[in-house]
């Protein structure tokens, strides 16, 4: 079972394999569009193709498991320039590099800016297949790790302020009693709140809410002014 399996069923989301994965492929050349798109589809994926890094980076972001087939040269923006904006924008989409020619230097600077796979045309299917898997299973972790977090901090906005307080001084170490000190509350009010912070972030143990706190961001010294 995959990471994002685990964390779908423990969040209580779909797991991300339910869903049909996106290939994009971005490569001015027709023939490479029609190719690809049959190779695509033969293994159950959805292709979308463009001509232009432009062209593609009018296509909203999909929130569903995806990778881009990047041609290294083309018009207008290039293939390490479009690279650049999905890094920051698109973080959850791997890139496969699918070039023509491609030097050393090149390829290196791609694969240092995080492109998974850097393929020199004419390729093997199976070869660029396999590179298409483990794209998408990377996508797939990474957006299951973004819905997590969503989800964590769906629950730590359900918290009141002294409940947040009480959260980050409990994940710091300290025990009810010095929590009451603190904040200036008696130790009995500080277990009334922190059975409400364990209920709310649905934390099954002490353990289990410092991990979750250390997922959220910023770090619990900033919770406390939430």
């Amino acid at each position: 079972m995959s990471l994002a399996h685990v964390l779908g069923h423990k969040l209580g989301s779909p797991p991300m394999s339910d869903v049909t994965p996106t290939v994009f492929v971005v490569d001015d050349d027709i023939s490479v569009h029609e190719s690809l798109e049959l190779l695509i589809r033969s293994e159950g994926w959805q292709p979308e193709t463009f001509a232009s890094a432009e062209e593609f980076l009018e296509r909203p972001r999909t929130g569903m498991p995806s990778c881009l087939l990047l041609d290294l040269s083309l018009p207008g923006l290039t293939g390490l320039g479009l690279q650049k904006r999905v890094a920051v924008e698109r973080a959850d989409m791997p890139i496969i590099f699918i070039t023509g020619y491609a030097d050393v230097p090149t390829t290196v600077k791609a694969m240092k800016a995080g492109a998974v796979e850097f393929l020199t045309k004419p390729f093997k299917d199976d070869v660029l297949l396999a590179a298409i898997r483990a794209a998408l299973e990377r996508s797939r972790v990474a957006l299951g790790l973004e819905a997590e977090v969503r989800t964590l901090w769906d629950r730590y906005a359900s918290l009141s302020q002294r409940e947040r307080q009480v959260m980050m001084l409990v994940v710091s170490g300290l025990l009810n009693k010095q929590v009451g000190g603190e904040l200036g509350i008696s130790e009995i009010t500080v277990k009334a709140h922190r059975g409400k912070v364990m209920q709310k972030m649905k934390a099954n143990s002490l353990a289990d809410l410092v991990r979750m706190a250390a997922r959220l961001h910023p770090a619990p010294a900033a919770m406390m002014a939430a």
